[in-house]
């Protein structure tokens, strides 16, 4: 799969399109569509299911360097707008503030980001190392693992120091029970 045919798949879910020119219009500096609902969509096409199926949310990163949560929490209440009129959960974080709520919350270290790019690098697995981002010259992928895990339909850990087995056991049960076609390698303690 290049990424041109994952973008085109991406983008046939109605909510990616309408998403993309949002954070354009409120200024969102660094700003992609992320993660899951990229990867489910494209698991969608492959498999025959509706395109929007077994899809929680959708994510959107953005990285400003005012790390207050009352700045963060405008751009959350913004995208309540968005999320209301697409009909579907929209989580907007900032990823200049992940290093601040991360370790209280899961109780392991998170370096300090310095761009949207690097929190993509530490998603729980590499077929969901994914974001799109519109610019001027046309809409770039961002795909670190590549695409060959997406294409197979293999889901694997990817290892980074905040790695979860837990929380990839957690998604990878939810992710094989909506589509069995998977193939879920097992988690390894980082």
């Amino acid at each position: 799969m290049t990424a041109d045919d994952f973008c085109d798949a991406a983008l046939r879910n109605r909510v990616h399109q309408a998403l993309l020119d949002e954070p354009i219009m409120r200024s969102l500096p660094d700003a992609w569509i992320v993660a899951g609902s990229l990867a489910q969509t494209v698991w969608n096409m492959q498999t025959g299911r509706p395109i929007d199926y077994g899809i929680n949310d959708y994510d959107v990163f953005y990285f400003d360097d005012d790390v207050s949560w009352q700045a963060e929490d405008r751009v959350i209440t913004d995208f309540r707008e968005v999320s209301d009129r697409l009909g579907v959960p929209i989580e907007a974080r900032n990823q200049a503030r992940v290093h601040l709520w991360y370790p209280p919350k899961h109780g392991l270290p998170y370096p300090a980001l310095q761009k949207s790019t690097d929190g993509i690098d530490r998603f729980l697995t590499p077929c969901t190392q994914l974001g799109i981002q519109r610019r001027s010259a046309g809409d770039h992928v961002y795909a670190p693992a590549g695409l060959d895990d997406l294409a197979a339909m293999i889901v694997r850990p990817n290892l980074t120091p905040n790695f979860s087995a837990d929380a990839y056991r957690i998604k990878t049960a939810r992710w094989q029970a909506l589509w069995p076609e998977l193939t879920v390698c097992p988690a390894q303690p980082a």
